[in-house]
């Protein structure tokens, strides 16, 4: 029972602190999960996350259950995921009580631009640390150019994009252009 209380404050920690989606929780998820509790290392988070995005639903909740379920089994998943969307629900609940009525404010208008700017620098900063992990050799900078190049030009989902990836690093590993 005490882990899976850590777990669901844990994750309950991440969502309360997650502004902007999914990118934005990277570096939160890997401070309360990689470095305090140990649950998992960073390759492994971002293999999670990578399947978490692949996934249906929300990618948080995907990784949530995923590492929940590593932890602890099932119910290490259940309240893993109950932890992250506990503090949404209660943090939407309340301001769809107050927005409206002050949504038309300059000073509130201005506050959400801000959040904004930040959101992306929170994107920006999961796709640095992202980079730094994934590409390591030739084979994955080609890889990283050639779905940047075509997700720009093509509107496909990204678990084909994640699929080919998948399909080609066995193809390489298979030629030997990876995994020396």
């Amino acid at each position: 029972m005490k882990t899976l209380l850590q777990l669901f404050l844990a994750f309950a920690r991440v969502g309360v602190m997650t502004f902007g989606g999914g990118y934005a929780m990277i570096p939160i998820l890997e401070r309360e999960i990689v470095d305090r509790k140990g649950w998992a290392t960073g390759e492994e988070l971002m293999d999670y996350y990578a399947v978490g995005q692949c996934t249906p639903g929300v990618i948080a909740v995907n990784t949530a259950t995923f590492i929940g379920y590593k932890v602890a089994g099932i119910p290490g998943g259940i309240f893993a995921t109950l932890g992250v969307v506990f503090p949404s629900v209660v943090i939407i609940t309340v301001i769809a009580g107050v927005l409206t009525h002050f949504a038309d404010i300059p000073a509130v208008q201005s506050a959400f631009a801000a959040v904004r700017v930040c959101v992306c620098v929170l994107i920006f900063s999961a796709v640095v640390k992202l980079w730094k992990g994934a590409v390591k050799d030739k084979a994955a900078l080609v890889l990283f150019l050639l779905v940047f190049i075509l997700s720009i030009f093509l509107k496909i989902s990204p678990v084909f994009y994640v699929l080919f990836c998948a399909a080609a690093g066995i193809v390489f590993t298979r030629m030997g252009v990876r995994g020396k």
